[in-house]
């Protein structure tokens, strides 16, 4: 295996920044992570945030760069306009714009707009995911992608054809420090596993309901007055709910009956997810969304000509 970067790869978040050197075959050479994504960057500087990450590396100055994420948004580094769907992954790829007045050549994928009236989404950073999830070139094929605004994705013939929001893991957040919620779960609600019988029950309960949780909500605080719901099991009781009612949401907007999804998780998360999809019945593949967004940005590098090989191959 090759010891020489070919690439640096940056998924730059709002909050998280990780950044990796890449080899011409795609090989992880050397990786950082840090708590310096957008929003600390906008103070810093993203030219020196990204500059001290990759002198850490031991990157070349010359070394080119490709970035996914939130430094191409309107408050980032500079804003790499969206690309409306319905289209082709590969041409996502080829829209990366390039950092003006940049010593090295950095360049920055654009994200996706959904711009129907009853409708509108956008995405950053989950379409790189996508080119990076291994998805057949042909057929229709159902992604869902577990977050703080958890993406659902309509893939069709290597086309991005729709996608929607559900904010589920902000809501948890909402919900358990803001509302009156936060008497139950506690002033640090308790991590949830996946085989948690509260976390499988209510999630089923969800489903079976078609997603219609909010009249369930007060009774995780209901529960814990009259019938001593300890505060981790209120905390999976919330999560099973509030999973079981997007995933329920999803299907009923993409029809997900009978149909495989893609799921691009990982950690915890990733587990709860998959848990909450097998209960609905759907059968699951899984892909790791770290090693996605890598795969992702070294196809978006190859799109655009920065390192050797042929378009479109990872």
């Amino acid at each position: 295996m090759s010891t020489t970067p070919a690439i640096a790869a940056i998924d730059w978040g709002t909050t998280r920044l990780r950044a990796w050197l890449l080899a011409g075959d795609g090989k992880v050479l050397a990786e950082r992570r840090g708590d310096d994504g957008l929003i600390t960057a906008r103070e810093t500087g993203f030219s020196t945030v990204l500059e001290r990450h990759l002198a850490a590396m031991g990157a070349p100055a010359t070394l080119p760069v490709v970035i996914c994420g939130m430094a191409g948004s309107r408050q980032g580094w500079i804003e790499a306009p969206y690309v409306d769907v319905a289209a082709p992954i590969d041409a996502i790829l080829r829209g990366a714009i390039r950092v003006p007045d940049t010593a090295r050549d950095v360049r920055i994928v654009p994200g996706l707009a959904q711009r129907l009236a009853d409708a509108p989404d956008v995405m950053r950073g989950e379409e790189t995911q996508l080119a990076g999830a291994d998805l057949p070139a042909e057929g229709r094929h159902i992604v869902c992608m577990p977050g703080t605004h958890s993406k659902w994705v309509v893939v069709e013939d290597g086309a991005v054809t729709g996608f929607g929001t559900w904010p589920t893991g902000e809501l948890f957040s909402i919900l358990a420090t803001h509302s009156i919620l936060r008497h139950s779960l506690g002033e640090h609600p308790a991590a949830v596993a996946a085989g948690n019988e509260q976390f499988r029950h209510w999630c089923q309960q969800a489903l079976e309901d078609g997603g219609d949780v909010s009249s369930r909500l007060f009774a995780i605080r209901a529960a814990g007055l009259l019938q001593d719901l300890k505060p981790d099991n209120a905390a999976a009781r919330l999560s099973g709910l509030l999973i079981g009612g997007e995933i329920a949401s999803a299907q009923r907007r993409y029809g997900t009956g009978g149909e495989s999804v893609v799921l691009v998780g990982s950690g915890a998360l990733g587990a709860l997810y998959a848990e909450a999809l097998e209960l609905a019945g759907l059968q699951v593949r899984s892909v790791d969304a770290e090693a996605a967004v890598r795969a992702g940005l070294f196809a978006a590098a190859r799109e655009n000509g920065m390192i050797a090989g042929e378009k479109g191959t990872t």
